[in-house]
């Protein structure tokens, strides 16, 4: 299933380790813009559905590409009346870009491990030394497990440090 949410599990967890850092709405939109290259592929009904934006050159194009996009929402949000989570008008864009790159590259890596029609390195090499190096139900937990982690570090930084310092 393209957009699964179980990649947003490991950037929970590292947008709770830095902060400051990580961009965890960023980290996000890069997993959707990798996705929608498969969810494209399985409309269209194409025998690769993970392509070029699953390969570490391709999810390095997207999470670039995230950054513009961001900047673009932030020009337009300033300019007129634009919803969103609280916050994301104030991200940097250092935080963007290292949010975008962690989100496009675990997104190669989890599928790596699941899916057996990904070349994560092409154009340098077919193989793919990760697909099934766990089993999926353990991929699944591990993701849900991290996503939990970061989740209670979130919610215990809100309780510690009082609303307005947590980003």
């Amino acid at each position: 299933m393209p957009i699964t949410p179980f990649h947003f599990g490991p950037g929970a967890l590292l947008q709770a380790a830095a902060p400051k850092q990580v961009s965890f709405l960023a980290f996000c939109a890069a997993n959707v813009l990798i996705d929608l290259e498969s969810l494209y592929n399985l409309i269209h009904q194409r025998e690769q559905v993970h392509a070029f934006l699953h390969t570490y050159v391709g999810a390095s194009l997207a999470a670039a590409l995230v950054v513009p996009l961001f900047l673009g929402c932030r020009w337009f949000a300033h300019r007129f009346w634009l919803p969103g989570l609280p916050g994301w008008r104030g991200l940097s864009v250092t935080q963007v870009a290292v949010g975008a790159a962690l989100g496009a590259w675990t997104h190669v890596v989890l599928d790596s491990v699941m899916h057996r029609d990904i070349q994560p390195l092409m154009p340098f090499s077919p193989h793919n030394a990760l697909q099934g190096v766990i089993p999926l139900d353990v991929l699944h937990v591990a993701c849900l497990a991290l996503g939990g982690v970061g989740l209670l570090v979130h919610i215990t930084r809100w309780f510690v440090m009082g609303r307005d310092d947590v980003p």
